[in-house]
């Protein structure tokens, strides 16, 4: 079995991050692979370097200061979560990160840890937001300015104008707060479950590292299409039917729910579908609408409670029934379930969400013959049912 220290060093070797360790006056004495190869040094480059090598020049000054007043008052905190924090390369050039400072006293000495994430992919993604929030807000103006040169015959499409725009602005912000999910982690938590199992765990471990990865590629193809609100509007989505396994597909999706239930949560399937059962429809668009209702289930359920999956068939279709005992949906508010975008019901009090989960789902079962309804009953639970007609194969 092998010691701890040699786990460590695995840990540490392998990261998807780069780490960085000092000593309390800022003199880098341990670096992983993955900091070299983000900033492009040799291990002999930095090894005894103070850390201030690695911050941009007009940072520099300021960076000595910030460090040593962080030795005399050692917290683990995260830095650059705005997107405004730079690193510099070897060669010189810039790119983004975010931080995580650590600490640890070695032989009493203190040792500060940093992991750094590069985050330039994100970045980008928020300009390209952010150009795109100018951009429509631009034309709201230009669109305003000319509807209120002919107000009299067009009151009602300018109301109906301003409510449509604010709905793609409040869209585009919500997204970018709520949907910037931190995938280098998971890709990193990935990489290390693969690495440091046992042998004969080989299999049970594969099957979970390709879970994750697939949950992440996943969403990063969600987040893309949620971005485009004018695709989901105009019907624009791509459509890639095939026949595949519904067994399959409904065990693949509650798999990937159990890394997220909250504690003592449960998901029972109760399915008379025989197992080689084919469909023909968007595999993909499919788990996801499951996905979105399991997860609801969970997130608005309390912990120990069962969630329930109902698999049937009718005529030519499926029908699919998921159930909770959670809070339920208060009775005055359930008809803005599907009619009112970023709903949220008066109950939820703390709990996060967008309210975008249920208009996506019903826009998204609309391309692919499908519909949804429910029933709720507040403080006793929710189920929603899902339809989709003509695809059994």
């Amino acid at each position: 079995m092998e010691s701890n220290q040699e786990i460590y060093r695995l840990l540490f070797e392998n990261a998807t991050e780069g780490m960085v360790v000092t000593n309390n006056r800022g003199i880098i004495e341990l670096v992983n692979p993955r900091l070299l190869t983000l900033f492009g040094y040799k291990e002999e480059d930095l090894l005894g370097e103070a850390i201030e090598i690695l911050v941009p020049n007009a940072a520099k000054g300021n960076h000595k200061e910030k460090r040593e007043g962080y030795t005399k008052e050692p917290k683990d905190r995260k830095m650059g979560g705005n997107l405004d924090l730079l690193a510099k390369r070897k060669d010189g050039s810039e790119f983004s990160v975010e931080i995580g400072l650590n600490h640890c006293y070695v032989d009493e000495k203190l040792k500060i840890v940093a992991l750094v994430t590069d985050i330039s992919e994100r970045v980008q993604s928020q300009k390209i937001l952010k150009e795109l929030n100018i951009e429509l807000e631009h034309k709201v103006k230009l669109r305003t300015t000319e509807l209120e040169n002919n107000q009299k015959k067009m009151e009602k499409t300018l109301d109906k104008e301003r409510e449509l725009n604010e709905l793609k602005s409040r869209f585009v912000s919500m997204a970018s707060h709520e949907f910037r999910t931190p995938l280098s982690t998971i890709l990193s938590s990935a990489t290390l479950v693969g690495k440091y199992e046992k042998e004969d765990q080989k299999d049970k471990r594969d099957k979970h590292v390709d879970r994750i990865k697939s949950s992440v590629k996943n969403l990063t193809s969600i987040l893309n299409d949620f971005l485009s609100i004018d695709k989901l509007e105009d019907g624009k989505i791509q459509i890639n039917n095939a026949d595949f396994l519904l067994n399959e597909l409904i065990d693949e999706a509650v798999g990937e729910m159990e890394f997220f239930l909250k504690n003592k949560q449960n998901i029972s399937i109760k399915n008379n579908v025989t197992s080689n059962q084919l469909i023909n429809s968007d595999r993909n668009v499919i788990k996801n609408i499951l996905i979105n209702l399991l997860s609801n289930a969970s997130k608005y359920s309390d912990e120990g409670k069962e969630i329930e999956v109902l698999i049937s068939l009718f005529d030519n279709g499926i029908q699919i029934d998921v159930i909770d005992s959670g809070i339920g949906i208060p009775k005055e508010e359930q008809e803005k379930v599907f009619t009112s975008r970023f709903f949220r019901a008066g109950n939820v009090t703390n709990i996060e969400g967008t309210g975008l989960g249920l208009t996506i789902v019903k826009k998204y079962l609309s391309l692919i013959n499908g519909d949804i309804s429910f029933k709720s009953t507040e403080n006793i639970g929710t189920t929603f049912t899902i339809t989709i007609s003509n695809i059994l194969v």
